[in-house]
């Protein structure tokens, strides 16, 4: 096994966990601005989105602190269309998750080889946000 670089494994988690509460604040929006007939089971998806962001965010800031680094407190920029029909809402999440699944894939990239454990965890990520690209496709194809 390679030796983990932890000083780059930090920097790529401290970003992740910005993009993650990034995505609490995100999703919490959508929640709020889902209108229509559909409304309570879509806001029932943005709000587990918006749990399971925070759930993200934490993970990352407790993998941070055991390898001796500190978690940031700033979350990362949030793109805002000013477009809430639900098709946008979900574009615009699909968008977000795309961007999750790249990040989890380029900490695969560091830590592959290196840490069972944070392998391991990235690869667990990267199955969760896949699966989440592959939920918001199904739901956007009745807006096709």
């Amino acid at each position: 096994m390679k030796d983990l670089d932890t000083h780059s494994t930090i920097g790529l988690l401290n970003q992740i966990m910005e993009f993650e509460l990034a995505g609490v604040v995100r999703y919490t929006h959508y929640s709020l601005m889902v209108t229509g007939p559909n409304r309570i089971p879509i806001v029932d998806f943005f709000k587990a989105q918006a749990s399971e962001s925070l759930l993200h965010a934490q993970e990352a800031g407790e993998i941070i602190t055991g390898l001796e680094g500190h978690p940031s407190q700033r979350i990362a920029t949030i793109e805002e269309t000013h477009r809430h029909s639900v098709r946008d809402l979900l574009q615009e999440s699909l968008s977000h998750e795309q961007k999750a699944l790249n990040m989890y894939k380029k900490l695969l990239g560091i830590v592959e080889n290196a840490s069972i454990y944070l392998e391991e965890y990235t690869r667990t990520k990267i199955g969760q946000e896949e699966m989440h690209n592959l939920e918001i496709k199904k739901m956007l194809r009745d807006y096709s």
